[in-house]
């Protein structure tokens, strides 16, 4: 599970968050809507441990019971996705992957045999020589999750990661995502100001209502 308690983020002394709580269990998706510039990212930020130094916070976030938030960003166990798939253009989708396969998977081979196991998976068998501007935009977005999820996070966070696809390949991407977690069993935070992008059944959260005028 991932807990946030009693979350406050303040810029100088303006209050931008006041008291978020929230709980998301093993493969939920909670959404935080909010408009564009409303602080939804700025929440995520401080979740990876990667808040602007303007803005100052107090609160605990929790992950399977373990405070979190005080421990460097590479130790948290979080994923984040972004609307930009971030693919470094120089490498090509298997060595792209392999920059998130954990350091216990030992050996050359072993590593590609995973990766291309893993790529089968999604629809992409034999692109582990591919250059990523070869790939549609659909295929760069499923690498880009594949890469997120290969490095074994125990939470995710999703940062209006669907904003730039297309109304078709948008809503496959979309179910594309929510499956994975929930096979998963990833406890998953999404933020956006689209209410297409909230799963079916899901909780969501207004950002409005933890801010005050």
């Amino acid at each position: 599970m991932l807990e946030i308690k009693s979350l406050c983020i303040k810029q100088t002394n303006q209050a931008l968050i006041s008291v978020l709580n929230a709980q998301i269990a093993q493969g939920e998706v909670l959404t935080l809507m909010g408009a564009s510039g409303s602080g939804k990212s700025t929440v995520l930020h401080w979740m990876i441990g990667a808040l602007d130094p303007v803005f100052t916070a107090t609160g605990e976030l929790k992950l399977n019971g373990k405070r979190v938030d005080q421990i460097p960003t590479e130790q948290r166990r979080i994923g984040i996705l972004f609307q930009d798939d971030l693919l470094f253009a120089h490498l090509s989708v298997g060595q792209n992957l392999a920059f998130a396969l954990p350091s216990e998977i030992k050996g050359k081979s072993h590593r590609r045999q995973v990766i291309e196991e893993q790529l089968a998976q999604i629809g992409l068998l034999g692109f582990y020589d591919r250059d990523p501007a070869t790939l549609s935009g659909g295929q760069r977005a499923r690498v880009s999750v594949l890469r997120t999820l290969l490095a074994q996070p125990q939470a995710l966070l999703l940062d209006e990661p669907f904003g730039k696809l297309d109304a078709v390949l948008r809503e496959q991407f979309r179910a594309f995502v929510f499956e994975r977690v929930k096979a998963l069993a990833i406890p998953t935070l999404l933020v956006t100001h689209d209410i297409a992008d909230i799963p079916p059944q899901g909780r969501v959260l207004q950002i409005e209502d933890f801010q005050h005028a």
